[in-house]
């Protein structure tokens, strides 16, 4: 047995297997992989699929031509009530099992005539509205994450600016790192990026805005890792410099921190490349230990959460913000404001003009 380009069955020949259950598995998980292959799905999103699905297995010690609803309910209900997982993640979850069950179980790509003629029995869908979880609303987020305070932010850079000083005074190994990691929070804020697209900036990523010519080489960031669109590839974006103190941040850093370094990769890891996610993460976390604030609520993505609030109140035009985030729908730029769209804004300041103008009417008539 073989699977083609886009994962159906290909009957080879009748020869018997040594473990057909493990080898019938292995076979499945090639079609899956093809089959999104050809959805044009990120291999990340690809792998991470098929490791739930090999999870899902482990747990339940069931193949997916045996899979029944209760076992859905039984590993999830673990999951829920013993390892404590996010609404989010349970979802994620589900949806790929879901997907996975849906490819097995249909008839053009022949697993069930070769599940019944090896085990006696077929795989189905075992994934139905009433044992998983829906998607009823945007935003899903953890309601004690949120975006830094102004003087939070302002205590944060100058203690990672302070710990760049001391390292250095101390005649220790690793003030470069923590002046990129210093840079990489401030630039972070400065434009408003996820850790992918920062990750992935290099030098030639920067560029002069003709309309702003005060922030000198650095009017423009050019992010091309953003966050894509299902079954697409990564999307693109310019986002333009709003704050006068980045550009020389980033003028600094190039100059003195980041040094003639043969890579473009505007912050290489010590050992080149891009940085990962958990090097930056840690040292966050180790500063906001040191200043005593809230590691639960405050994480690397609070410094998106709050150049998309501090922009809205200090009244920034949300078009504008919505653009420089890159969401596809003002409504997912909303989640960050308290009030979170223009009608409510509106609506607010009618009330509060008209009330004012009846005051003064009255007052002008006398009758007040």
């Amino acid at each position: 047995m073989a699977v083609d380009g886009s994962g159906r069955v290909l009957q080879l020949s009748a020869v018997r297997l040594l473990h057909p259950e493990e080898q019938t598995l292995e076979d499945m998980f090639t079609g899956w992989r093809n089959q999104q292959l050809s959805r044009n799905l990120q291999f990340d999103t690809i792998d991470k699929g098929i490791a739930c699905v090999q999870r899902f297995v482990n747990h339940v010690n069931e193949f997916p031509w045996n899979w029944g609803p209760e076992h859905v309910e039984e590993y999830f209900g673990d999951l829920r009530s013993i390892y404590q997982l996010k609404q989010s993640t349970i979802r994620g979850y589900q949806s790929s099992l879901r997907r996975f069950c849906s490819y097995v179980s249909n008839p053009d790509y022949g697993w069930d005539r070769v599940c019944e003629e090896r085990f006696g029995t077929h795989p189905s869908q075992v994934f139905f509205d009433w044992n998983a979880a829906s998607h009823t609303q945007e935003y899903e987020g953890r309601p004690s994450k949120r975006p830094f305070t102004r003087a939070e932010l302002q205590r944060l850079f100058d203690h990672a600016d302070d710990q760049v000083e001391l390292i250095a005074a101390s005649g220790k190994k690793g003030w470069q790192a923590a002046y990129r990691d210093s840079v990489m929070l401030k630039v972070t804020y400065s434009y408003g990026l996820r850790f992918n697209e920062l990750r992935h900036l290099q030098t030639v990523d920067f560029a002069t805005n003709p309309q702003a010519r005060r922030f000198g080489k650095t009017g423009i960031c050019k992010v091309r890792f953003g966050k894509s669109l299902k079954g697409s590839t990564f999307k693109s974006r310019s986002v333009l410099t709003v704050f006068d103190w980045t550009s020389g941040v980033i003028d600094d850093w190039l100059a003195n921190g980041r040094g003639t370094l043969e890579t473009l990769d505007m912050f290489p890891s010590e050992r080149g490349g891009v940085i990962c996610e958990s090097t930056l993460l840690r040292r966050l976390r180790r500063y906001l230990k040191e200043l005593g604030m809230p590691m639960d609520g405050l994480d690397l993505h609070s410094l998106r959460r709050s150049y998309a609030t501090h922009l809205l109140e200090d009244g920034w035009d949300s078009r504008f913000v919505q653009y420089q985030m890159g969401h596809e729908h003002a409504s997912t730029t909303g989640i960050y404001q308290f009030v979170s769209d223009d009608f409510r804004n509106s609506a607010l300041r009618a009330a509060l003009d008209g009330t004012m103008n009846d005051v003064l009417g009255m007052q002008m008539r006398g009758q007040w």
